[in-house]
């Protein structure tokens, strides 16, 4: 596997950092995720818009041009072997002293790797639980500090489940490491942006292949009760796509199987995927 770091291009086992990196001692740092299908990058300049919000927001200017960016994840795109690839980025604040406070000089670190993406299958349906949301206040910065996310996907996990739903206050925010859609009187529901909620790419793309198709959805809050008594329920994310969720919390939901709207959102997902692939 070959990787990008600070500029070079290297095995992965020949990449390095200092042990006193910031994203390695306090995990200062942003990151992405930026799915390629027939090695072209999907929806790269949202990526990096997205990117350039989470550097903002945790107050590190971007070390690099959408330009440079671009060449450089091309680039590693065509260093690696598999036509479809997910490429994970990361920007951490760079190796310092060991302080709280930012450093005075920032030396950014800044590293990009790929791996082979496998498409998921259409799928049959998974299970999901619902969890209190006990993460901090900025979760619409897409920070490496994982770790409130991590416990309660393995929450689900160790129910066997694949992801959990996340609520605060009486209302449905995100999964542990998803974006939530609920299908209720018909219309697909998803959580409006805000600080508590990533603003997912696959997210915004689902949005906008349903409006392009008439089909009904919009953004809104979504109530406890209306989770439990939703006739579809997905989760979205980059790698994963569109999941329908068919158990929650032990109890089915509808008729226990994917649903209509979902499979239409579906079919009209891979066939964006297919045109991707056939640009040239």
């Amino acid at each position: 596997m070959i990787v990008y770091l600070n500029g070079e291009f290297l095995p992965l086992t020949e990449a390095k950092i200092s042990v006193l990196d910031r994203g390695f001692i306090f995990g200062d740092g942003v990151y992405e995720v930026v799915p390629a299908y027939g090695r072209k990058l999907f929806r790269l300049q949202e990526h990096l818009q997205r990117l350039d919000n989470s550097l903002q927001g945790i107050k590190l200017p971007n070390p690099l041009r959408h330009s440079q960016w671009t060449e450089a994840l091309e680039t590693l795109v065509t260093h690696n072997s598999s036509e479809d690839q997910s490429i994970y980025l990361q920007v951490t604040r760079g190796p310092a002293k060991r302080e709280h406070n930012f450093p005075a000089q920032i030396y950014p670190t800044v590293f990009a790797m790929s791996e082979p993406l496998i498409p998921p299958p259409r799928s049959n349906g998974v299970k999901a639980i619902t969890c209190p949301d006990n993460r901090w206040q900025r979760c619409d910065i897409k920070a490496v500090t994982l770790l409130a996310n991590v416990l309660l996907r393995q929450q689900a996990v160790d129910t066997g489940a694949v992801e959990a739903i996340l609520i605060r206050d009486g209302y449905i925010m995100e999964g542990a490491a998803s974006n939530v859609f609920v299908v209720y009187n018909g219309i697909a529901i998803t959580p409006p942006k805000s600080q508590f909620i990533l603003p997912g790419i696959t997210r915004d793309l689902v949005l906008e292949v349903m409006q392009a198709a008439h089909l009904p959805c919009r953004e809104g809050n979504i109530s406890v009760t209306q989770l439990h008594t939703a006739t579809e329920i997905w989760l979205t994310s980059s790698t994963r796509e569109i999941l329908p969720v068919t158990t929650l919390d032990s109890q089915i939901v509808g008729k226990g199987e994917p649903g209509p709207l979902w499979s239409q959102v579906w079919q009209l997902y891979q066939d964006y995927k297919q045109q991707l692939r056939n640009h040239q």
